[in-house]
């Protein structure tokens, strides 16, 4: 029932003139997939109703509960801690970057030139030793 009036309210909204994109929930593709699933979810509770529970499915579904009044715990409401006597205006003006010295001491040194190694040259050997017996 719901999902009927859901397609109703995506075709009314296709069709509707005026400015903006030209979407068309009916026929994306999400909505395509969720009408078979709910059909079916519907046809296999009706089945298995019909020959495992035999209850009667009401017309209409029933308002549920939906404040539970039990497993819950209660929110605790959040409040900014109490500022320190040590934050004062002066104190937060002490920290103006613009206001850093500048120091020269801290440039970064060159790199030194890594110099190349030279790399042994090793040539396979047949004879290593090894046996196999």
């Amino acid at each position: 029932k719901v999902f009927a009036k859901a397609e109703a309210l995506c075709k009314e909204y296709g069709e509707t003139k005026g400015p903006g994109t030209t979407a068309k929930p009916s026929g994306h593709l999400f909505f395509r997939k969720l009408g078979s699933l709910v059909k079916n979810t519907l046809e296999k509770c009706q089945r298995e109703n019909g020959f495992i529970y035999f209850q009667k499915v009401p017309a209409e579904a029933p308002q549920l509960e939906l404040k539970a009044n039990y497993g819950l715990v209660e929110p605790v409401p959040f409040e900014f801690p109490a500022l320190n006597a040590h934050w004062t205006p002066e104190t937060l003006a002490a920290f103006d970057l613009t206001k850093r010295p500048k120091d020269d001491t801290a440039k970064p040194k060159p790199d030194e030139e890594v110099k190349p190694l030279k790399e042994p040259d090793i040539k396979p050997q047949k004879d290593s030793g090894c046996q196999i017996s």
